[in-house]
């Protein structure tokens, strides 16, 4: 079953370098319907959907490397075997020092016109994936954007705003 966030509603998360939880706030908690000591301490993918494209994993970890802020929708699970889509910002999380020690991610509401766009995509890329792999799945998420004129960021956020209708596949 579907979950969905209110307008006002940010969920938010802090990892270390690793993508385990360091923080969670009680929006997020509520959402996934956890306790705190159930979610502390996880890697964050204990809570990610099958219907998720590694190819999207891919481009996150590669931005986030380059210490890079990210945007992406992204569908999850909670620990009542629901699920739950987003729009999410994932940024460098740093100490006094100046030196990376994490990441900060605040998830809000997504776009629905921009979920029935993403959920198009995501399933074509899932199967790329099973049938040729992650990296033709990248590659062809690439090829979509090349095909569309416009650049992951772009497309992204354009989408949230709901100033893109619909993608030429």
């Amino acid at each position: 079953m579907e979950k969905y966030l209110d307008d006002e509603i940010l969920i938010v998360t802090k990892t270390d370098l690793k993508a385990y939880i360091t923080y969670a706030n009680k929006d997020f908690l509520n959402i996934v319907n956890c306790k705190e000591e159930e979610i502390l301490g996880k890697n964050h993918n204990i809570i990610r959907n099958k219907d998720m494209p590694k190819a999207v994993f891919k481009l996150l970890w590669e931005k986030l490397k380059k210490e890079e802020e990210v945007f992406a929708f992204v569908k999850n699970n909670t620990f009542d075997n629901s699920f739950y889509w987003v729009y999410a910002n994932i940024s460098p999380s740093y100490d006094a020092n100046n030196k990376l020690i994490g990441y900060y991610s605040v998830r809000r509401k997504i776009n629905e016109n921009a979920k029935d766009i993403i959920i198009s995509i995501y399933k074509k890329l899932l199967e790329i994936e099973q049938n040729s792999g992650v990296i033709k799945s990248y590659e062809y998420l690439f090829s979509l954007l090349e095909k569309n004129n416009i650049c992951y960021d772009e497309f992204v956020i354009k989408l949230q705003k709901g100033e893109i209708k619909d993608v030429k596949f």
